[in-house]
């Protein structure tokens, strides 16, 4: 399957930023993208460095006319597209959600993030309700795909639920990077570890893993922290983990990647992680802690 990743600069121009975004995935789907994957939040800037109740006016509902943007996107150009909105389901009740369009323009499905952050600078927990849709893989006609969000890929256990109801892949938009107080070392490990924990899911389940993620630098508007340097380092991981493909630290960048989707089969028949799974010693997996 040829895969299309987009790693953008964003603004504070809505309309601006969804023009450029279009044209990247008019032109991956030019070169023959068959699956395109956006950003995290990729309309807006990263809003969630503060706390501020005005800004849930970026909230829209699904279906609405940012749904019918990429809807009649998806249809003008056949392909899959994933994208990730601000979902405003009821008034006061907002998601980080994830919308899957088919290459017919239709929804093939939408999955709200599941693990939300409260770290300064990331205050998603005051925008964000926790998702209840579950760990499901959204079918499309290009296979199944296991669409999880940022802060979901730390967690193994959502991309091993999502590999065992069936996912083809893992597929991770993202919002991420430094701020600037932190030390350089400490900035270079926490990218690595974002990198490490991401392929340690391919390896583990034995199936491809894409993560796109921001880039470029988004000031704080409260000026409490110096605002965060999104890292991008985009990547696309085989299903032992191997780079496939790795995007600019720093630049804006799209790429299209050919992947083999049958040597997931392959590398599960050499790896039978799945196979020698003790499922009967894993009750404590649902503590939140083991005394």
């Amino acid at each position: 399957m040829k895969i299309g990743i987009i790693q953008q600069h964003n603004t504070g121009d809505i309309a601006d930023n969804r023009r450029r975004l279009a044209e990247k995935i008019r032109s991956l789907a030019a070169k023959g993208a068959e699956l395109i994957v956006n950003q995290e939040l990729h309309d807006s800037l990263y809003f969630c460095q503060t706390e501020n109740v005005d800004l849930c006016e970026l909230a829209q509902p699904i279906p609405s006319e940012v749904t019918e943007f990429y809807s009649r996107l998806a249809a003008e150009i056949g392909c899959v597209i994933v994208t990730s909105l601000f979902e405003k389901r009821a008034p006061g009740l907002y998601h980080n959600t994830a919308v899957v369009f088919e290459k017919d323009g239709s929804i093939a499905g939408k999955y709200r993030k599941m693990h939300i952050p409260d770290d300064p600078a990331y205050y998603e927990k005051f925008y964000f309700t926790p998702g209840d849709l579950g760990f499901e893989p959204i079918q499309t006609s290009v296979g199944r795909l296991g669409v999880l969000v940022c802060w979901d890929q730390w967690y193994p256990e959502a991309a091993r639920l999502m590999a065992l109801r069936g996912a083809e892949l893992l597929i991770y938009p993202t919002a991420i990077g430094t701020e600037s107080t932190d030390p350089k070392e400490e900035q270079e490990r926490q990218r690595e570890a974002w990198i490490t924990i991401q392929r340690a899911h391919a390896v583990a389940n034995g199936i491809p893993v894409v993560s796109v993620n921001r880039v470029g630098y988004e000031p704080d508007p409260s000026g409490v922290t110096g605002g965060i340097t999104f890292w991008g380092s985009s990547f696309i991981a085989g299903p032992q983990g191997e780079f496939i493909k790795q995007l600019s630290r720093d630049e804006e960048a799209t790429a299209i990647v050919e992947v083999d989707m049958k040597r997931s089969e392959q590398v599960r028949r050499w790896w039978p992680f799945l196979r020698d799974r003790r499922i009967d010693a894993y009750s404590g997996l649902t503590s939140r802690f083991l005394d």
